[in-house]
């Protein structure tokens, strides 16, 4: 108990430290990248304009029960008609990049089976010019938990090594359409997520799985999860040969991958749980970024899984030799780790099968502040902590903080909404922390905060709210939080010495 309540403090302390002392832009280096993130499936609407096909997600979404409030993203943000007005936004914040992700089924409806659409090319070209018209450099996503339907429908997506071609091809198109003007590429956003959430605990599109995981009419949670897992690592190794064969030199952009991460705290210090929280961080990330920088899977999972886990042929080997260029990290909590080897756990659906429980909560009490988003914490120590895990892993590859934000209930008042102090101790707390990470020697070269608007929040729909701008969905009136505000004073280079007015 006593040990709980002094993490708890701690988290607690860390913030204030941030606050009273101060955290300002120059702490940061002078070339580092200040901006705020989105995908298309969140903001963009227009699901059926512009000779857009359906994505997984237009289709998943309209199945009755499966988003909490009932919504879909048909409009969300409407970005697609009011990019120029969101334009502005980030250019009153003064942010140097914006990440967003370009919609797969809107530059080709058909994959590689049909043309090139040049409405989506038009659209995400005006995009980016626009973006660089302001000094702001687009960072693009390739893909983020999106795909054409028709993939799916015609071989089974991810469960297909098919898709390793019609991967390789989207990014080529997609090099050759705006590679001249994009100097920052990823490929995937969170695929550890998107293979456990789809095919593990069925969760999301294409909601495949098996007891006692998740409850859907198909799937194998214990052999397809890792299958999905293979041709994305597969696929992204394909899209990194071709731009480095063909397009890197003239263009001069820099190409990676986007995990998500969560710190993991032994649930007690013993030698049991100090292992299963490693092995909770590699069966998360590692899982990925192993393959893709090391040509194998972790140890961790391999000790555990064994035959589970796909073989890399000799010819996928030397196509994992492109690597990556830097790494994404998408951070938001840390949870307990508690060991399932040798004890007896009630394992959920996303601890997988490497036998660790990950927890919010020790002998009662929280392991931080808790959000609007289930299971994400306030937990600033994280951030420095995953962001040295993954430079001593991966010896010290560049990163970008590619997500950080703070979920507010969608049923709050709009002044309550608006008046975000939480938002705001939040991102100072854990910009404080991956300052520390970087005097550390942590080479970091960006952050983006999620997210510059309120947004279709995946399962939840609209009922959570992490942007910094708040977005009426009946008017789509955007109006500027006080998270908003702080943001643009940080990057004006003011000093945040106290909120204790709040």
């Amino acid at each position: 108990m006593e040990m709980n309540k002094c993490m708890q403090l701690l988290a607690l302390l860390l913030c204030f430290v941030s606050l009273a002392s101060g955290i300002d832009r120059s702490q940061f280096p002078p070339d580092f990248l200040f901006g705020t993130s989105t995908s298309y499936y969140q903001i963009e609407g227009g699901y059926l304009e512009g000779n857009k096909s359906l994505s997984n997600w237009d289709v998943f979404t309209h199945i009755p029960g499966k988003i909490k409030d009932g919504t879909n993203g048909d409009v969300a943000d409407d970005h697609l008609h009011h990019y120029k007005v969101d334009l502005e936004l980030m250019h009153f914040l003064g942010v140097n990049s914006y990440r967003f992700s370009i919609s797969w089924s809107r530059v080709l409806p058909r994959g590689r089976f049909g043309d090139v659409n040049p409405q989506g090319i038009l659209f995400y070209n005006n995009l980016i010019d626009a973006l660089l018209l302001k000094g702001i450099q687009p960072f693009v996503t390739l893909s983020h938990y999106d795909i054409p339907q028709e993939l799916e429908d015609r071989y089974g997506a991810w469960l297909n090594s098919q898709i390793q071609e019609d991967f390789a091809y989207f990014a080529e198109v997609c090099f050759k359409a705006f590679g001249e003007k994009v100097k920052y590429w990823s490929t995937f956003n969170e695929p550890n997520v998107m293979v456990r959430k789809g095919y593990q605990d069925g969760m999301y599109p294409p909601s495949r799985c098996s007891e006692p995981y998740g409850h859907c009419s198909d799937g194998n949670s214990d052999i397809e999860t890792y299958i999905a897992a293979h041709n994305v690592i597969l696929s992204h190794a394909s899209a990194v040969e071709i731009y480095r064969r063909k397009y890197q030199g003239k263009q001069g952009g820099l190409i990676g991958i986007v995990m998500s991460t969560t710190w993991y705290v032994p649930y007690a210090d013993t030698p049991n749980e100090r292992a299963a929280a490693a092995r909770a961080t590699a069966f998360d990330i590692a899982w990925f970024l192993d393959p893709i920088i090391y040509g194998t899977y972790p140890p961790e999972m391999s000790q555990i899984l064994g035959s589970k886990l796909p073989n890399f042929s000799p010819r996928d080997k030397q196509k994992l030799k492109a690597n990556l260029d830097f790494i994404g990290i998408n951070h938001y909590t840390s949870m307990y780790a508690k060991d399932c080897l040798f004890s007896a756990c009630n394992l959920g659906p996303f601890e997988g099968n490497g036998s660790v429980l990950s927890i919010g909560y020790r002998n009662g009490l929280p392991i931080g502040p808790m959000t609007a988003m289930p299971d994400f914490y306030f937990t600033p120590f994280g951030m420095e902590n995953i962001v040295l895990y993954v430079m001593e892993r991966y010896n010290n590859l560049p990163m970008f903080i590619t997500e950080n934000g703070f979920a507010s209930s969608g049923s709050s008042s709009t002044e309550e909404l608006l008046n975000d102090h939480d938002r705001v101790k939040f991102l100072s707390s854990y910009l404080y922390s991956l300052s520390n990470a970087i005097n550390k020697g942590a080479d970091v070269r960006g952050y983006f905060i999620w997210s510059l608007l309120d947004n279709f929040e995946w399962l939840y729909g609209y009922s959570k709210r992490f942007g910094i701008f708040h977005v009426d969905y009946i008017t789509q009136k955007r109006t500027p939080k006080q998270s908003a505000m702080w943001y643009k004073d940080f990057l004006g280079g003011h000093k945040i010495t106290s909120l204790a007015s709040s």
